[in-house]
């Protein structure tokens, strides 16, 4: 059984999830780089592999239990801690602003449930399972969004929004929970930000968006715990 610093990272093939697991192993943790697509998956470790990175690669659908399971036997198997989780996989099921369909009057229930599932759900249980293994101390990071702060919230996108403000909440009640170990969580929005998912317009490029996340996942001990950050700084839920 391993004894050192071990980073998990969901959603890590590309975007977001790749560039955190580039910063994290740039900053000495071994990377447990997860992806649903195997090969893409383990393309994407080889590559920081070869960047002189520790990353190792391994299959992970977030929206099945027992994928979650497999990975949670793995790690406390090989490592003695867990010491990051980030949850980072995420999906934006909702058509674009543009389509009458992005209208809450007339979501699609299907999308909706499906934004849960991923969005929200898959963190909850990525959490269930892999606190454990942090033995009372880590770092827990739920990429979240803007889109889904109440005090912000506007029309469209109803499925991504609901699943990310649903997420912030989980943040919440598990800060609480966690009260008395020193596992940290917190929300973090990167920002809108150049990925498949943000688009060739948005105006923070990956690595600066990461930036944010890496704060997070790296919190001294006096950093803080159930708050919703964006670039560092705290902004409203």
């Amino acid at each position: 059984m391993q004894n050192q610093s071990v980073a998990v990272v969901t959603g890590a093939n590309r975007g977001l999830g790749f560039e955190t697991s580039r910063q994290l192993a740039q900053l000495g943790r071994q990377v447990i780089l997860t992806a649903r697509d195997e090969a893409e998956g383990l393309a994407a470790a080889e590559q920081l592999r070869q960047e002189g990175l520790n990353v190792e690669f391994f299959p992970l659908d977030v929206s099945n239990s027992g994928s979650i399971a497999a990975l949670a036997s793995y790690l406390s198997e090989k490592f003695k801690d867990i010491d990051v989780l980030v949850n980072n996989a995420g999906i934006f099921p909702d058509p674009p602003p543009s389509d009458d369909r992005s209208s809450i009057l007339n979501a699609d229930p299907d999308s909706v449930r499906q934004g849960f599932m991923i969005n929200t759900l898959a963190p909850l249980q990525l959490c269930q399972a892999l606190v454990p293994l942090m033995h009372g101390e880590g770092r827990i990071v739920n990429v979240s969004s803007g889109m889904g702060q109440l005090s912000d919230m506007n029309g469209c996108c109803p499925a991504y929004r609901l699943s990310k403000t649903a997420l912030n909440a989980v943040t919440r009640i598990l800060a609480d929970e966690l009260k008395p170990t020193r596992i940290k969580i917190n929300s973090v929005c990167p920002g809108w930000v150049r990925t498949r998912m943000g688009g060739d317009e948005a105006t923070l490029s990956v690595e600066d968006g990461v930036k944010g996340i890496v704060w997070a996942a790296t919190l001294s001990d006096d950093g803080p715990s159930g708050g919703f950050f964006r670039h560092g700084e705290e902004i409203p839920w």
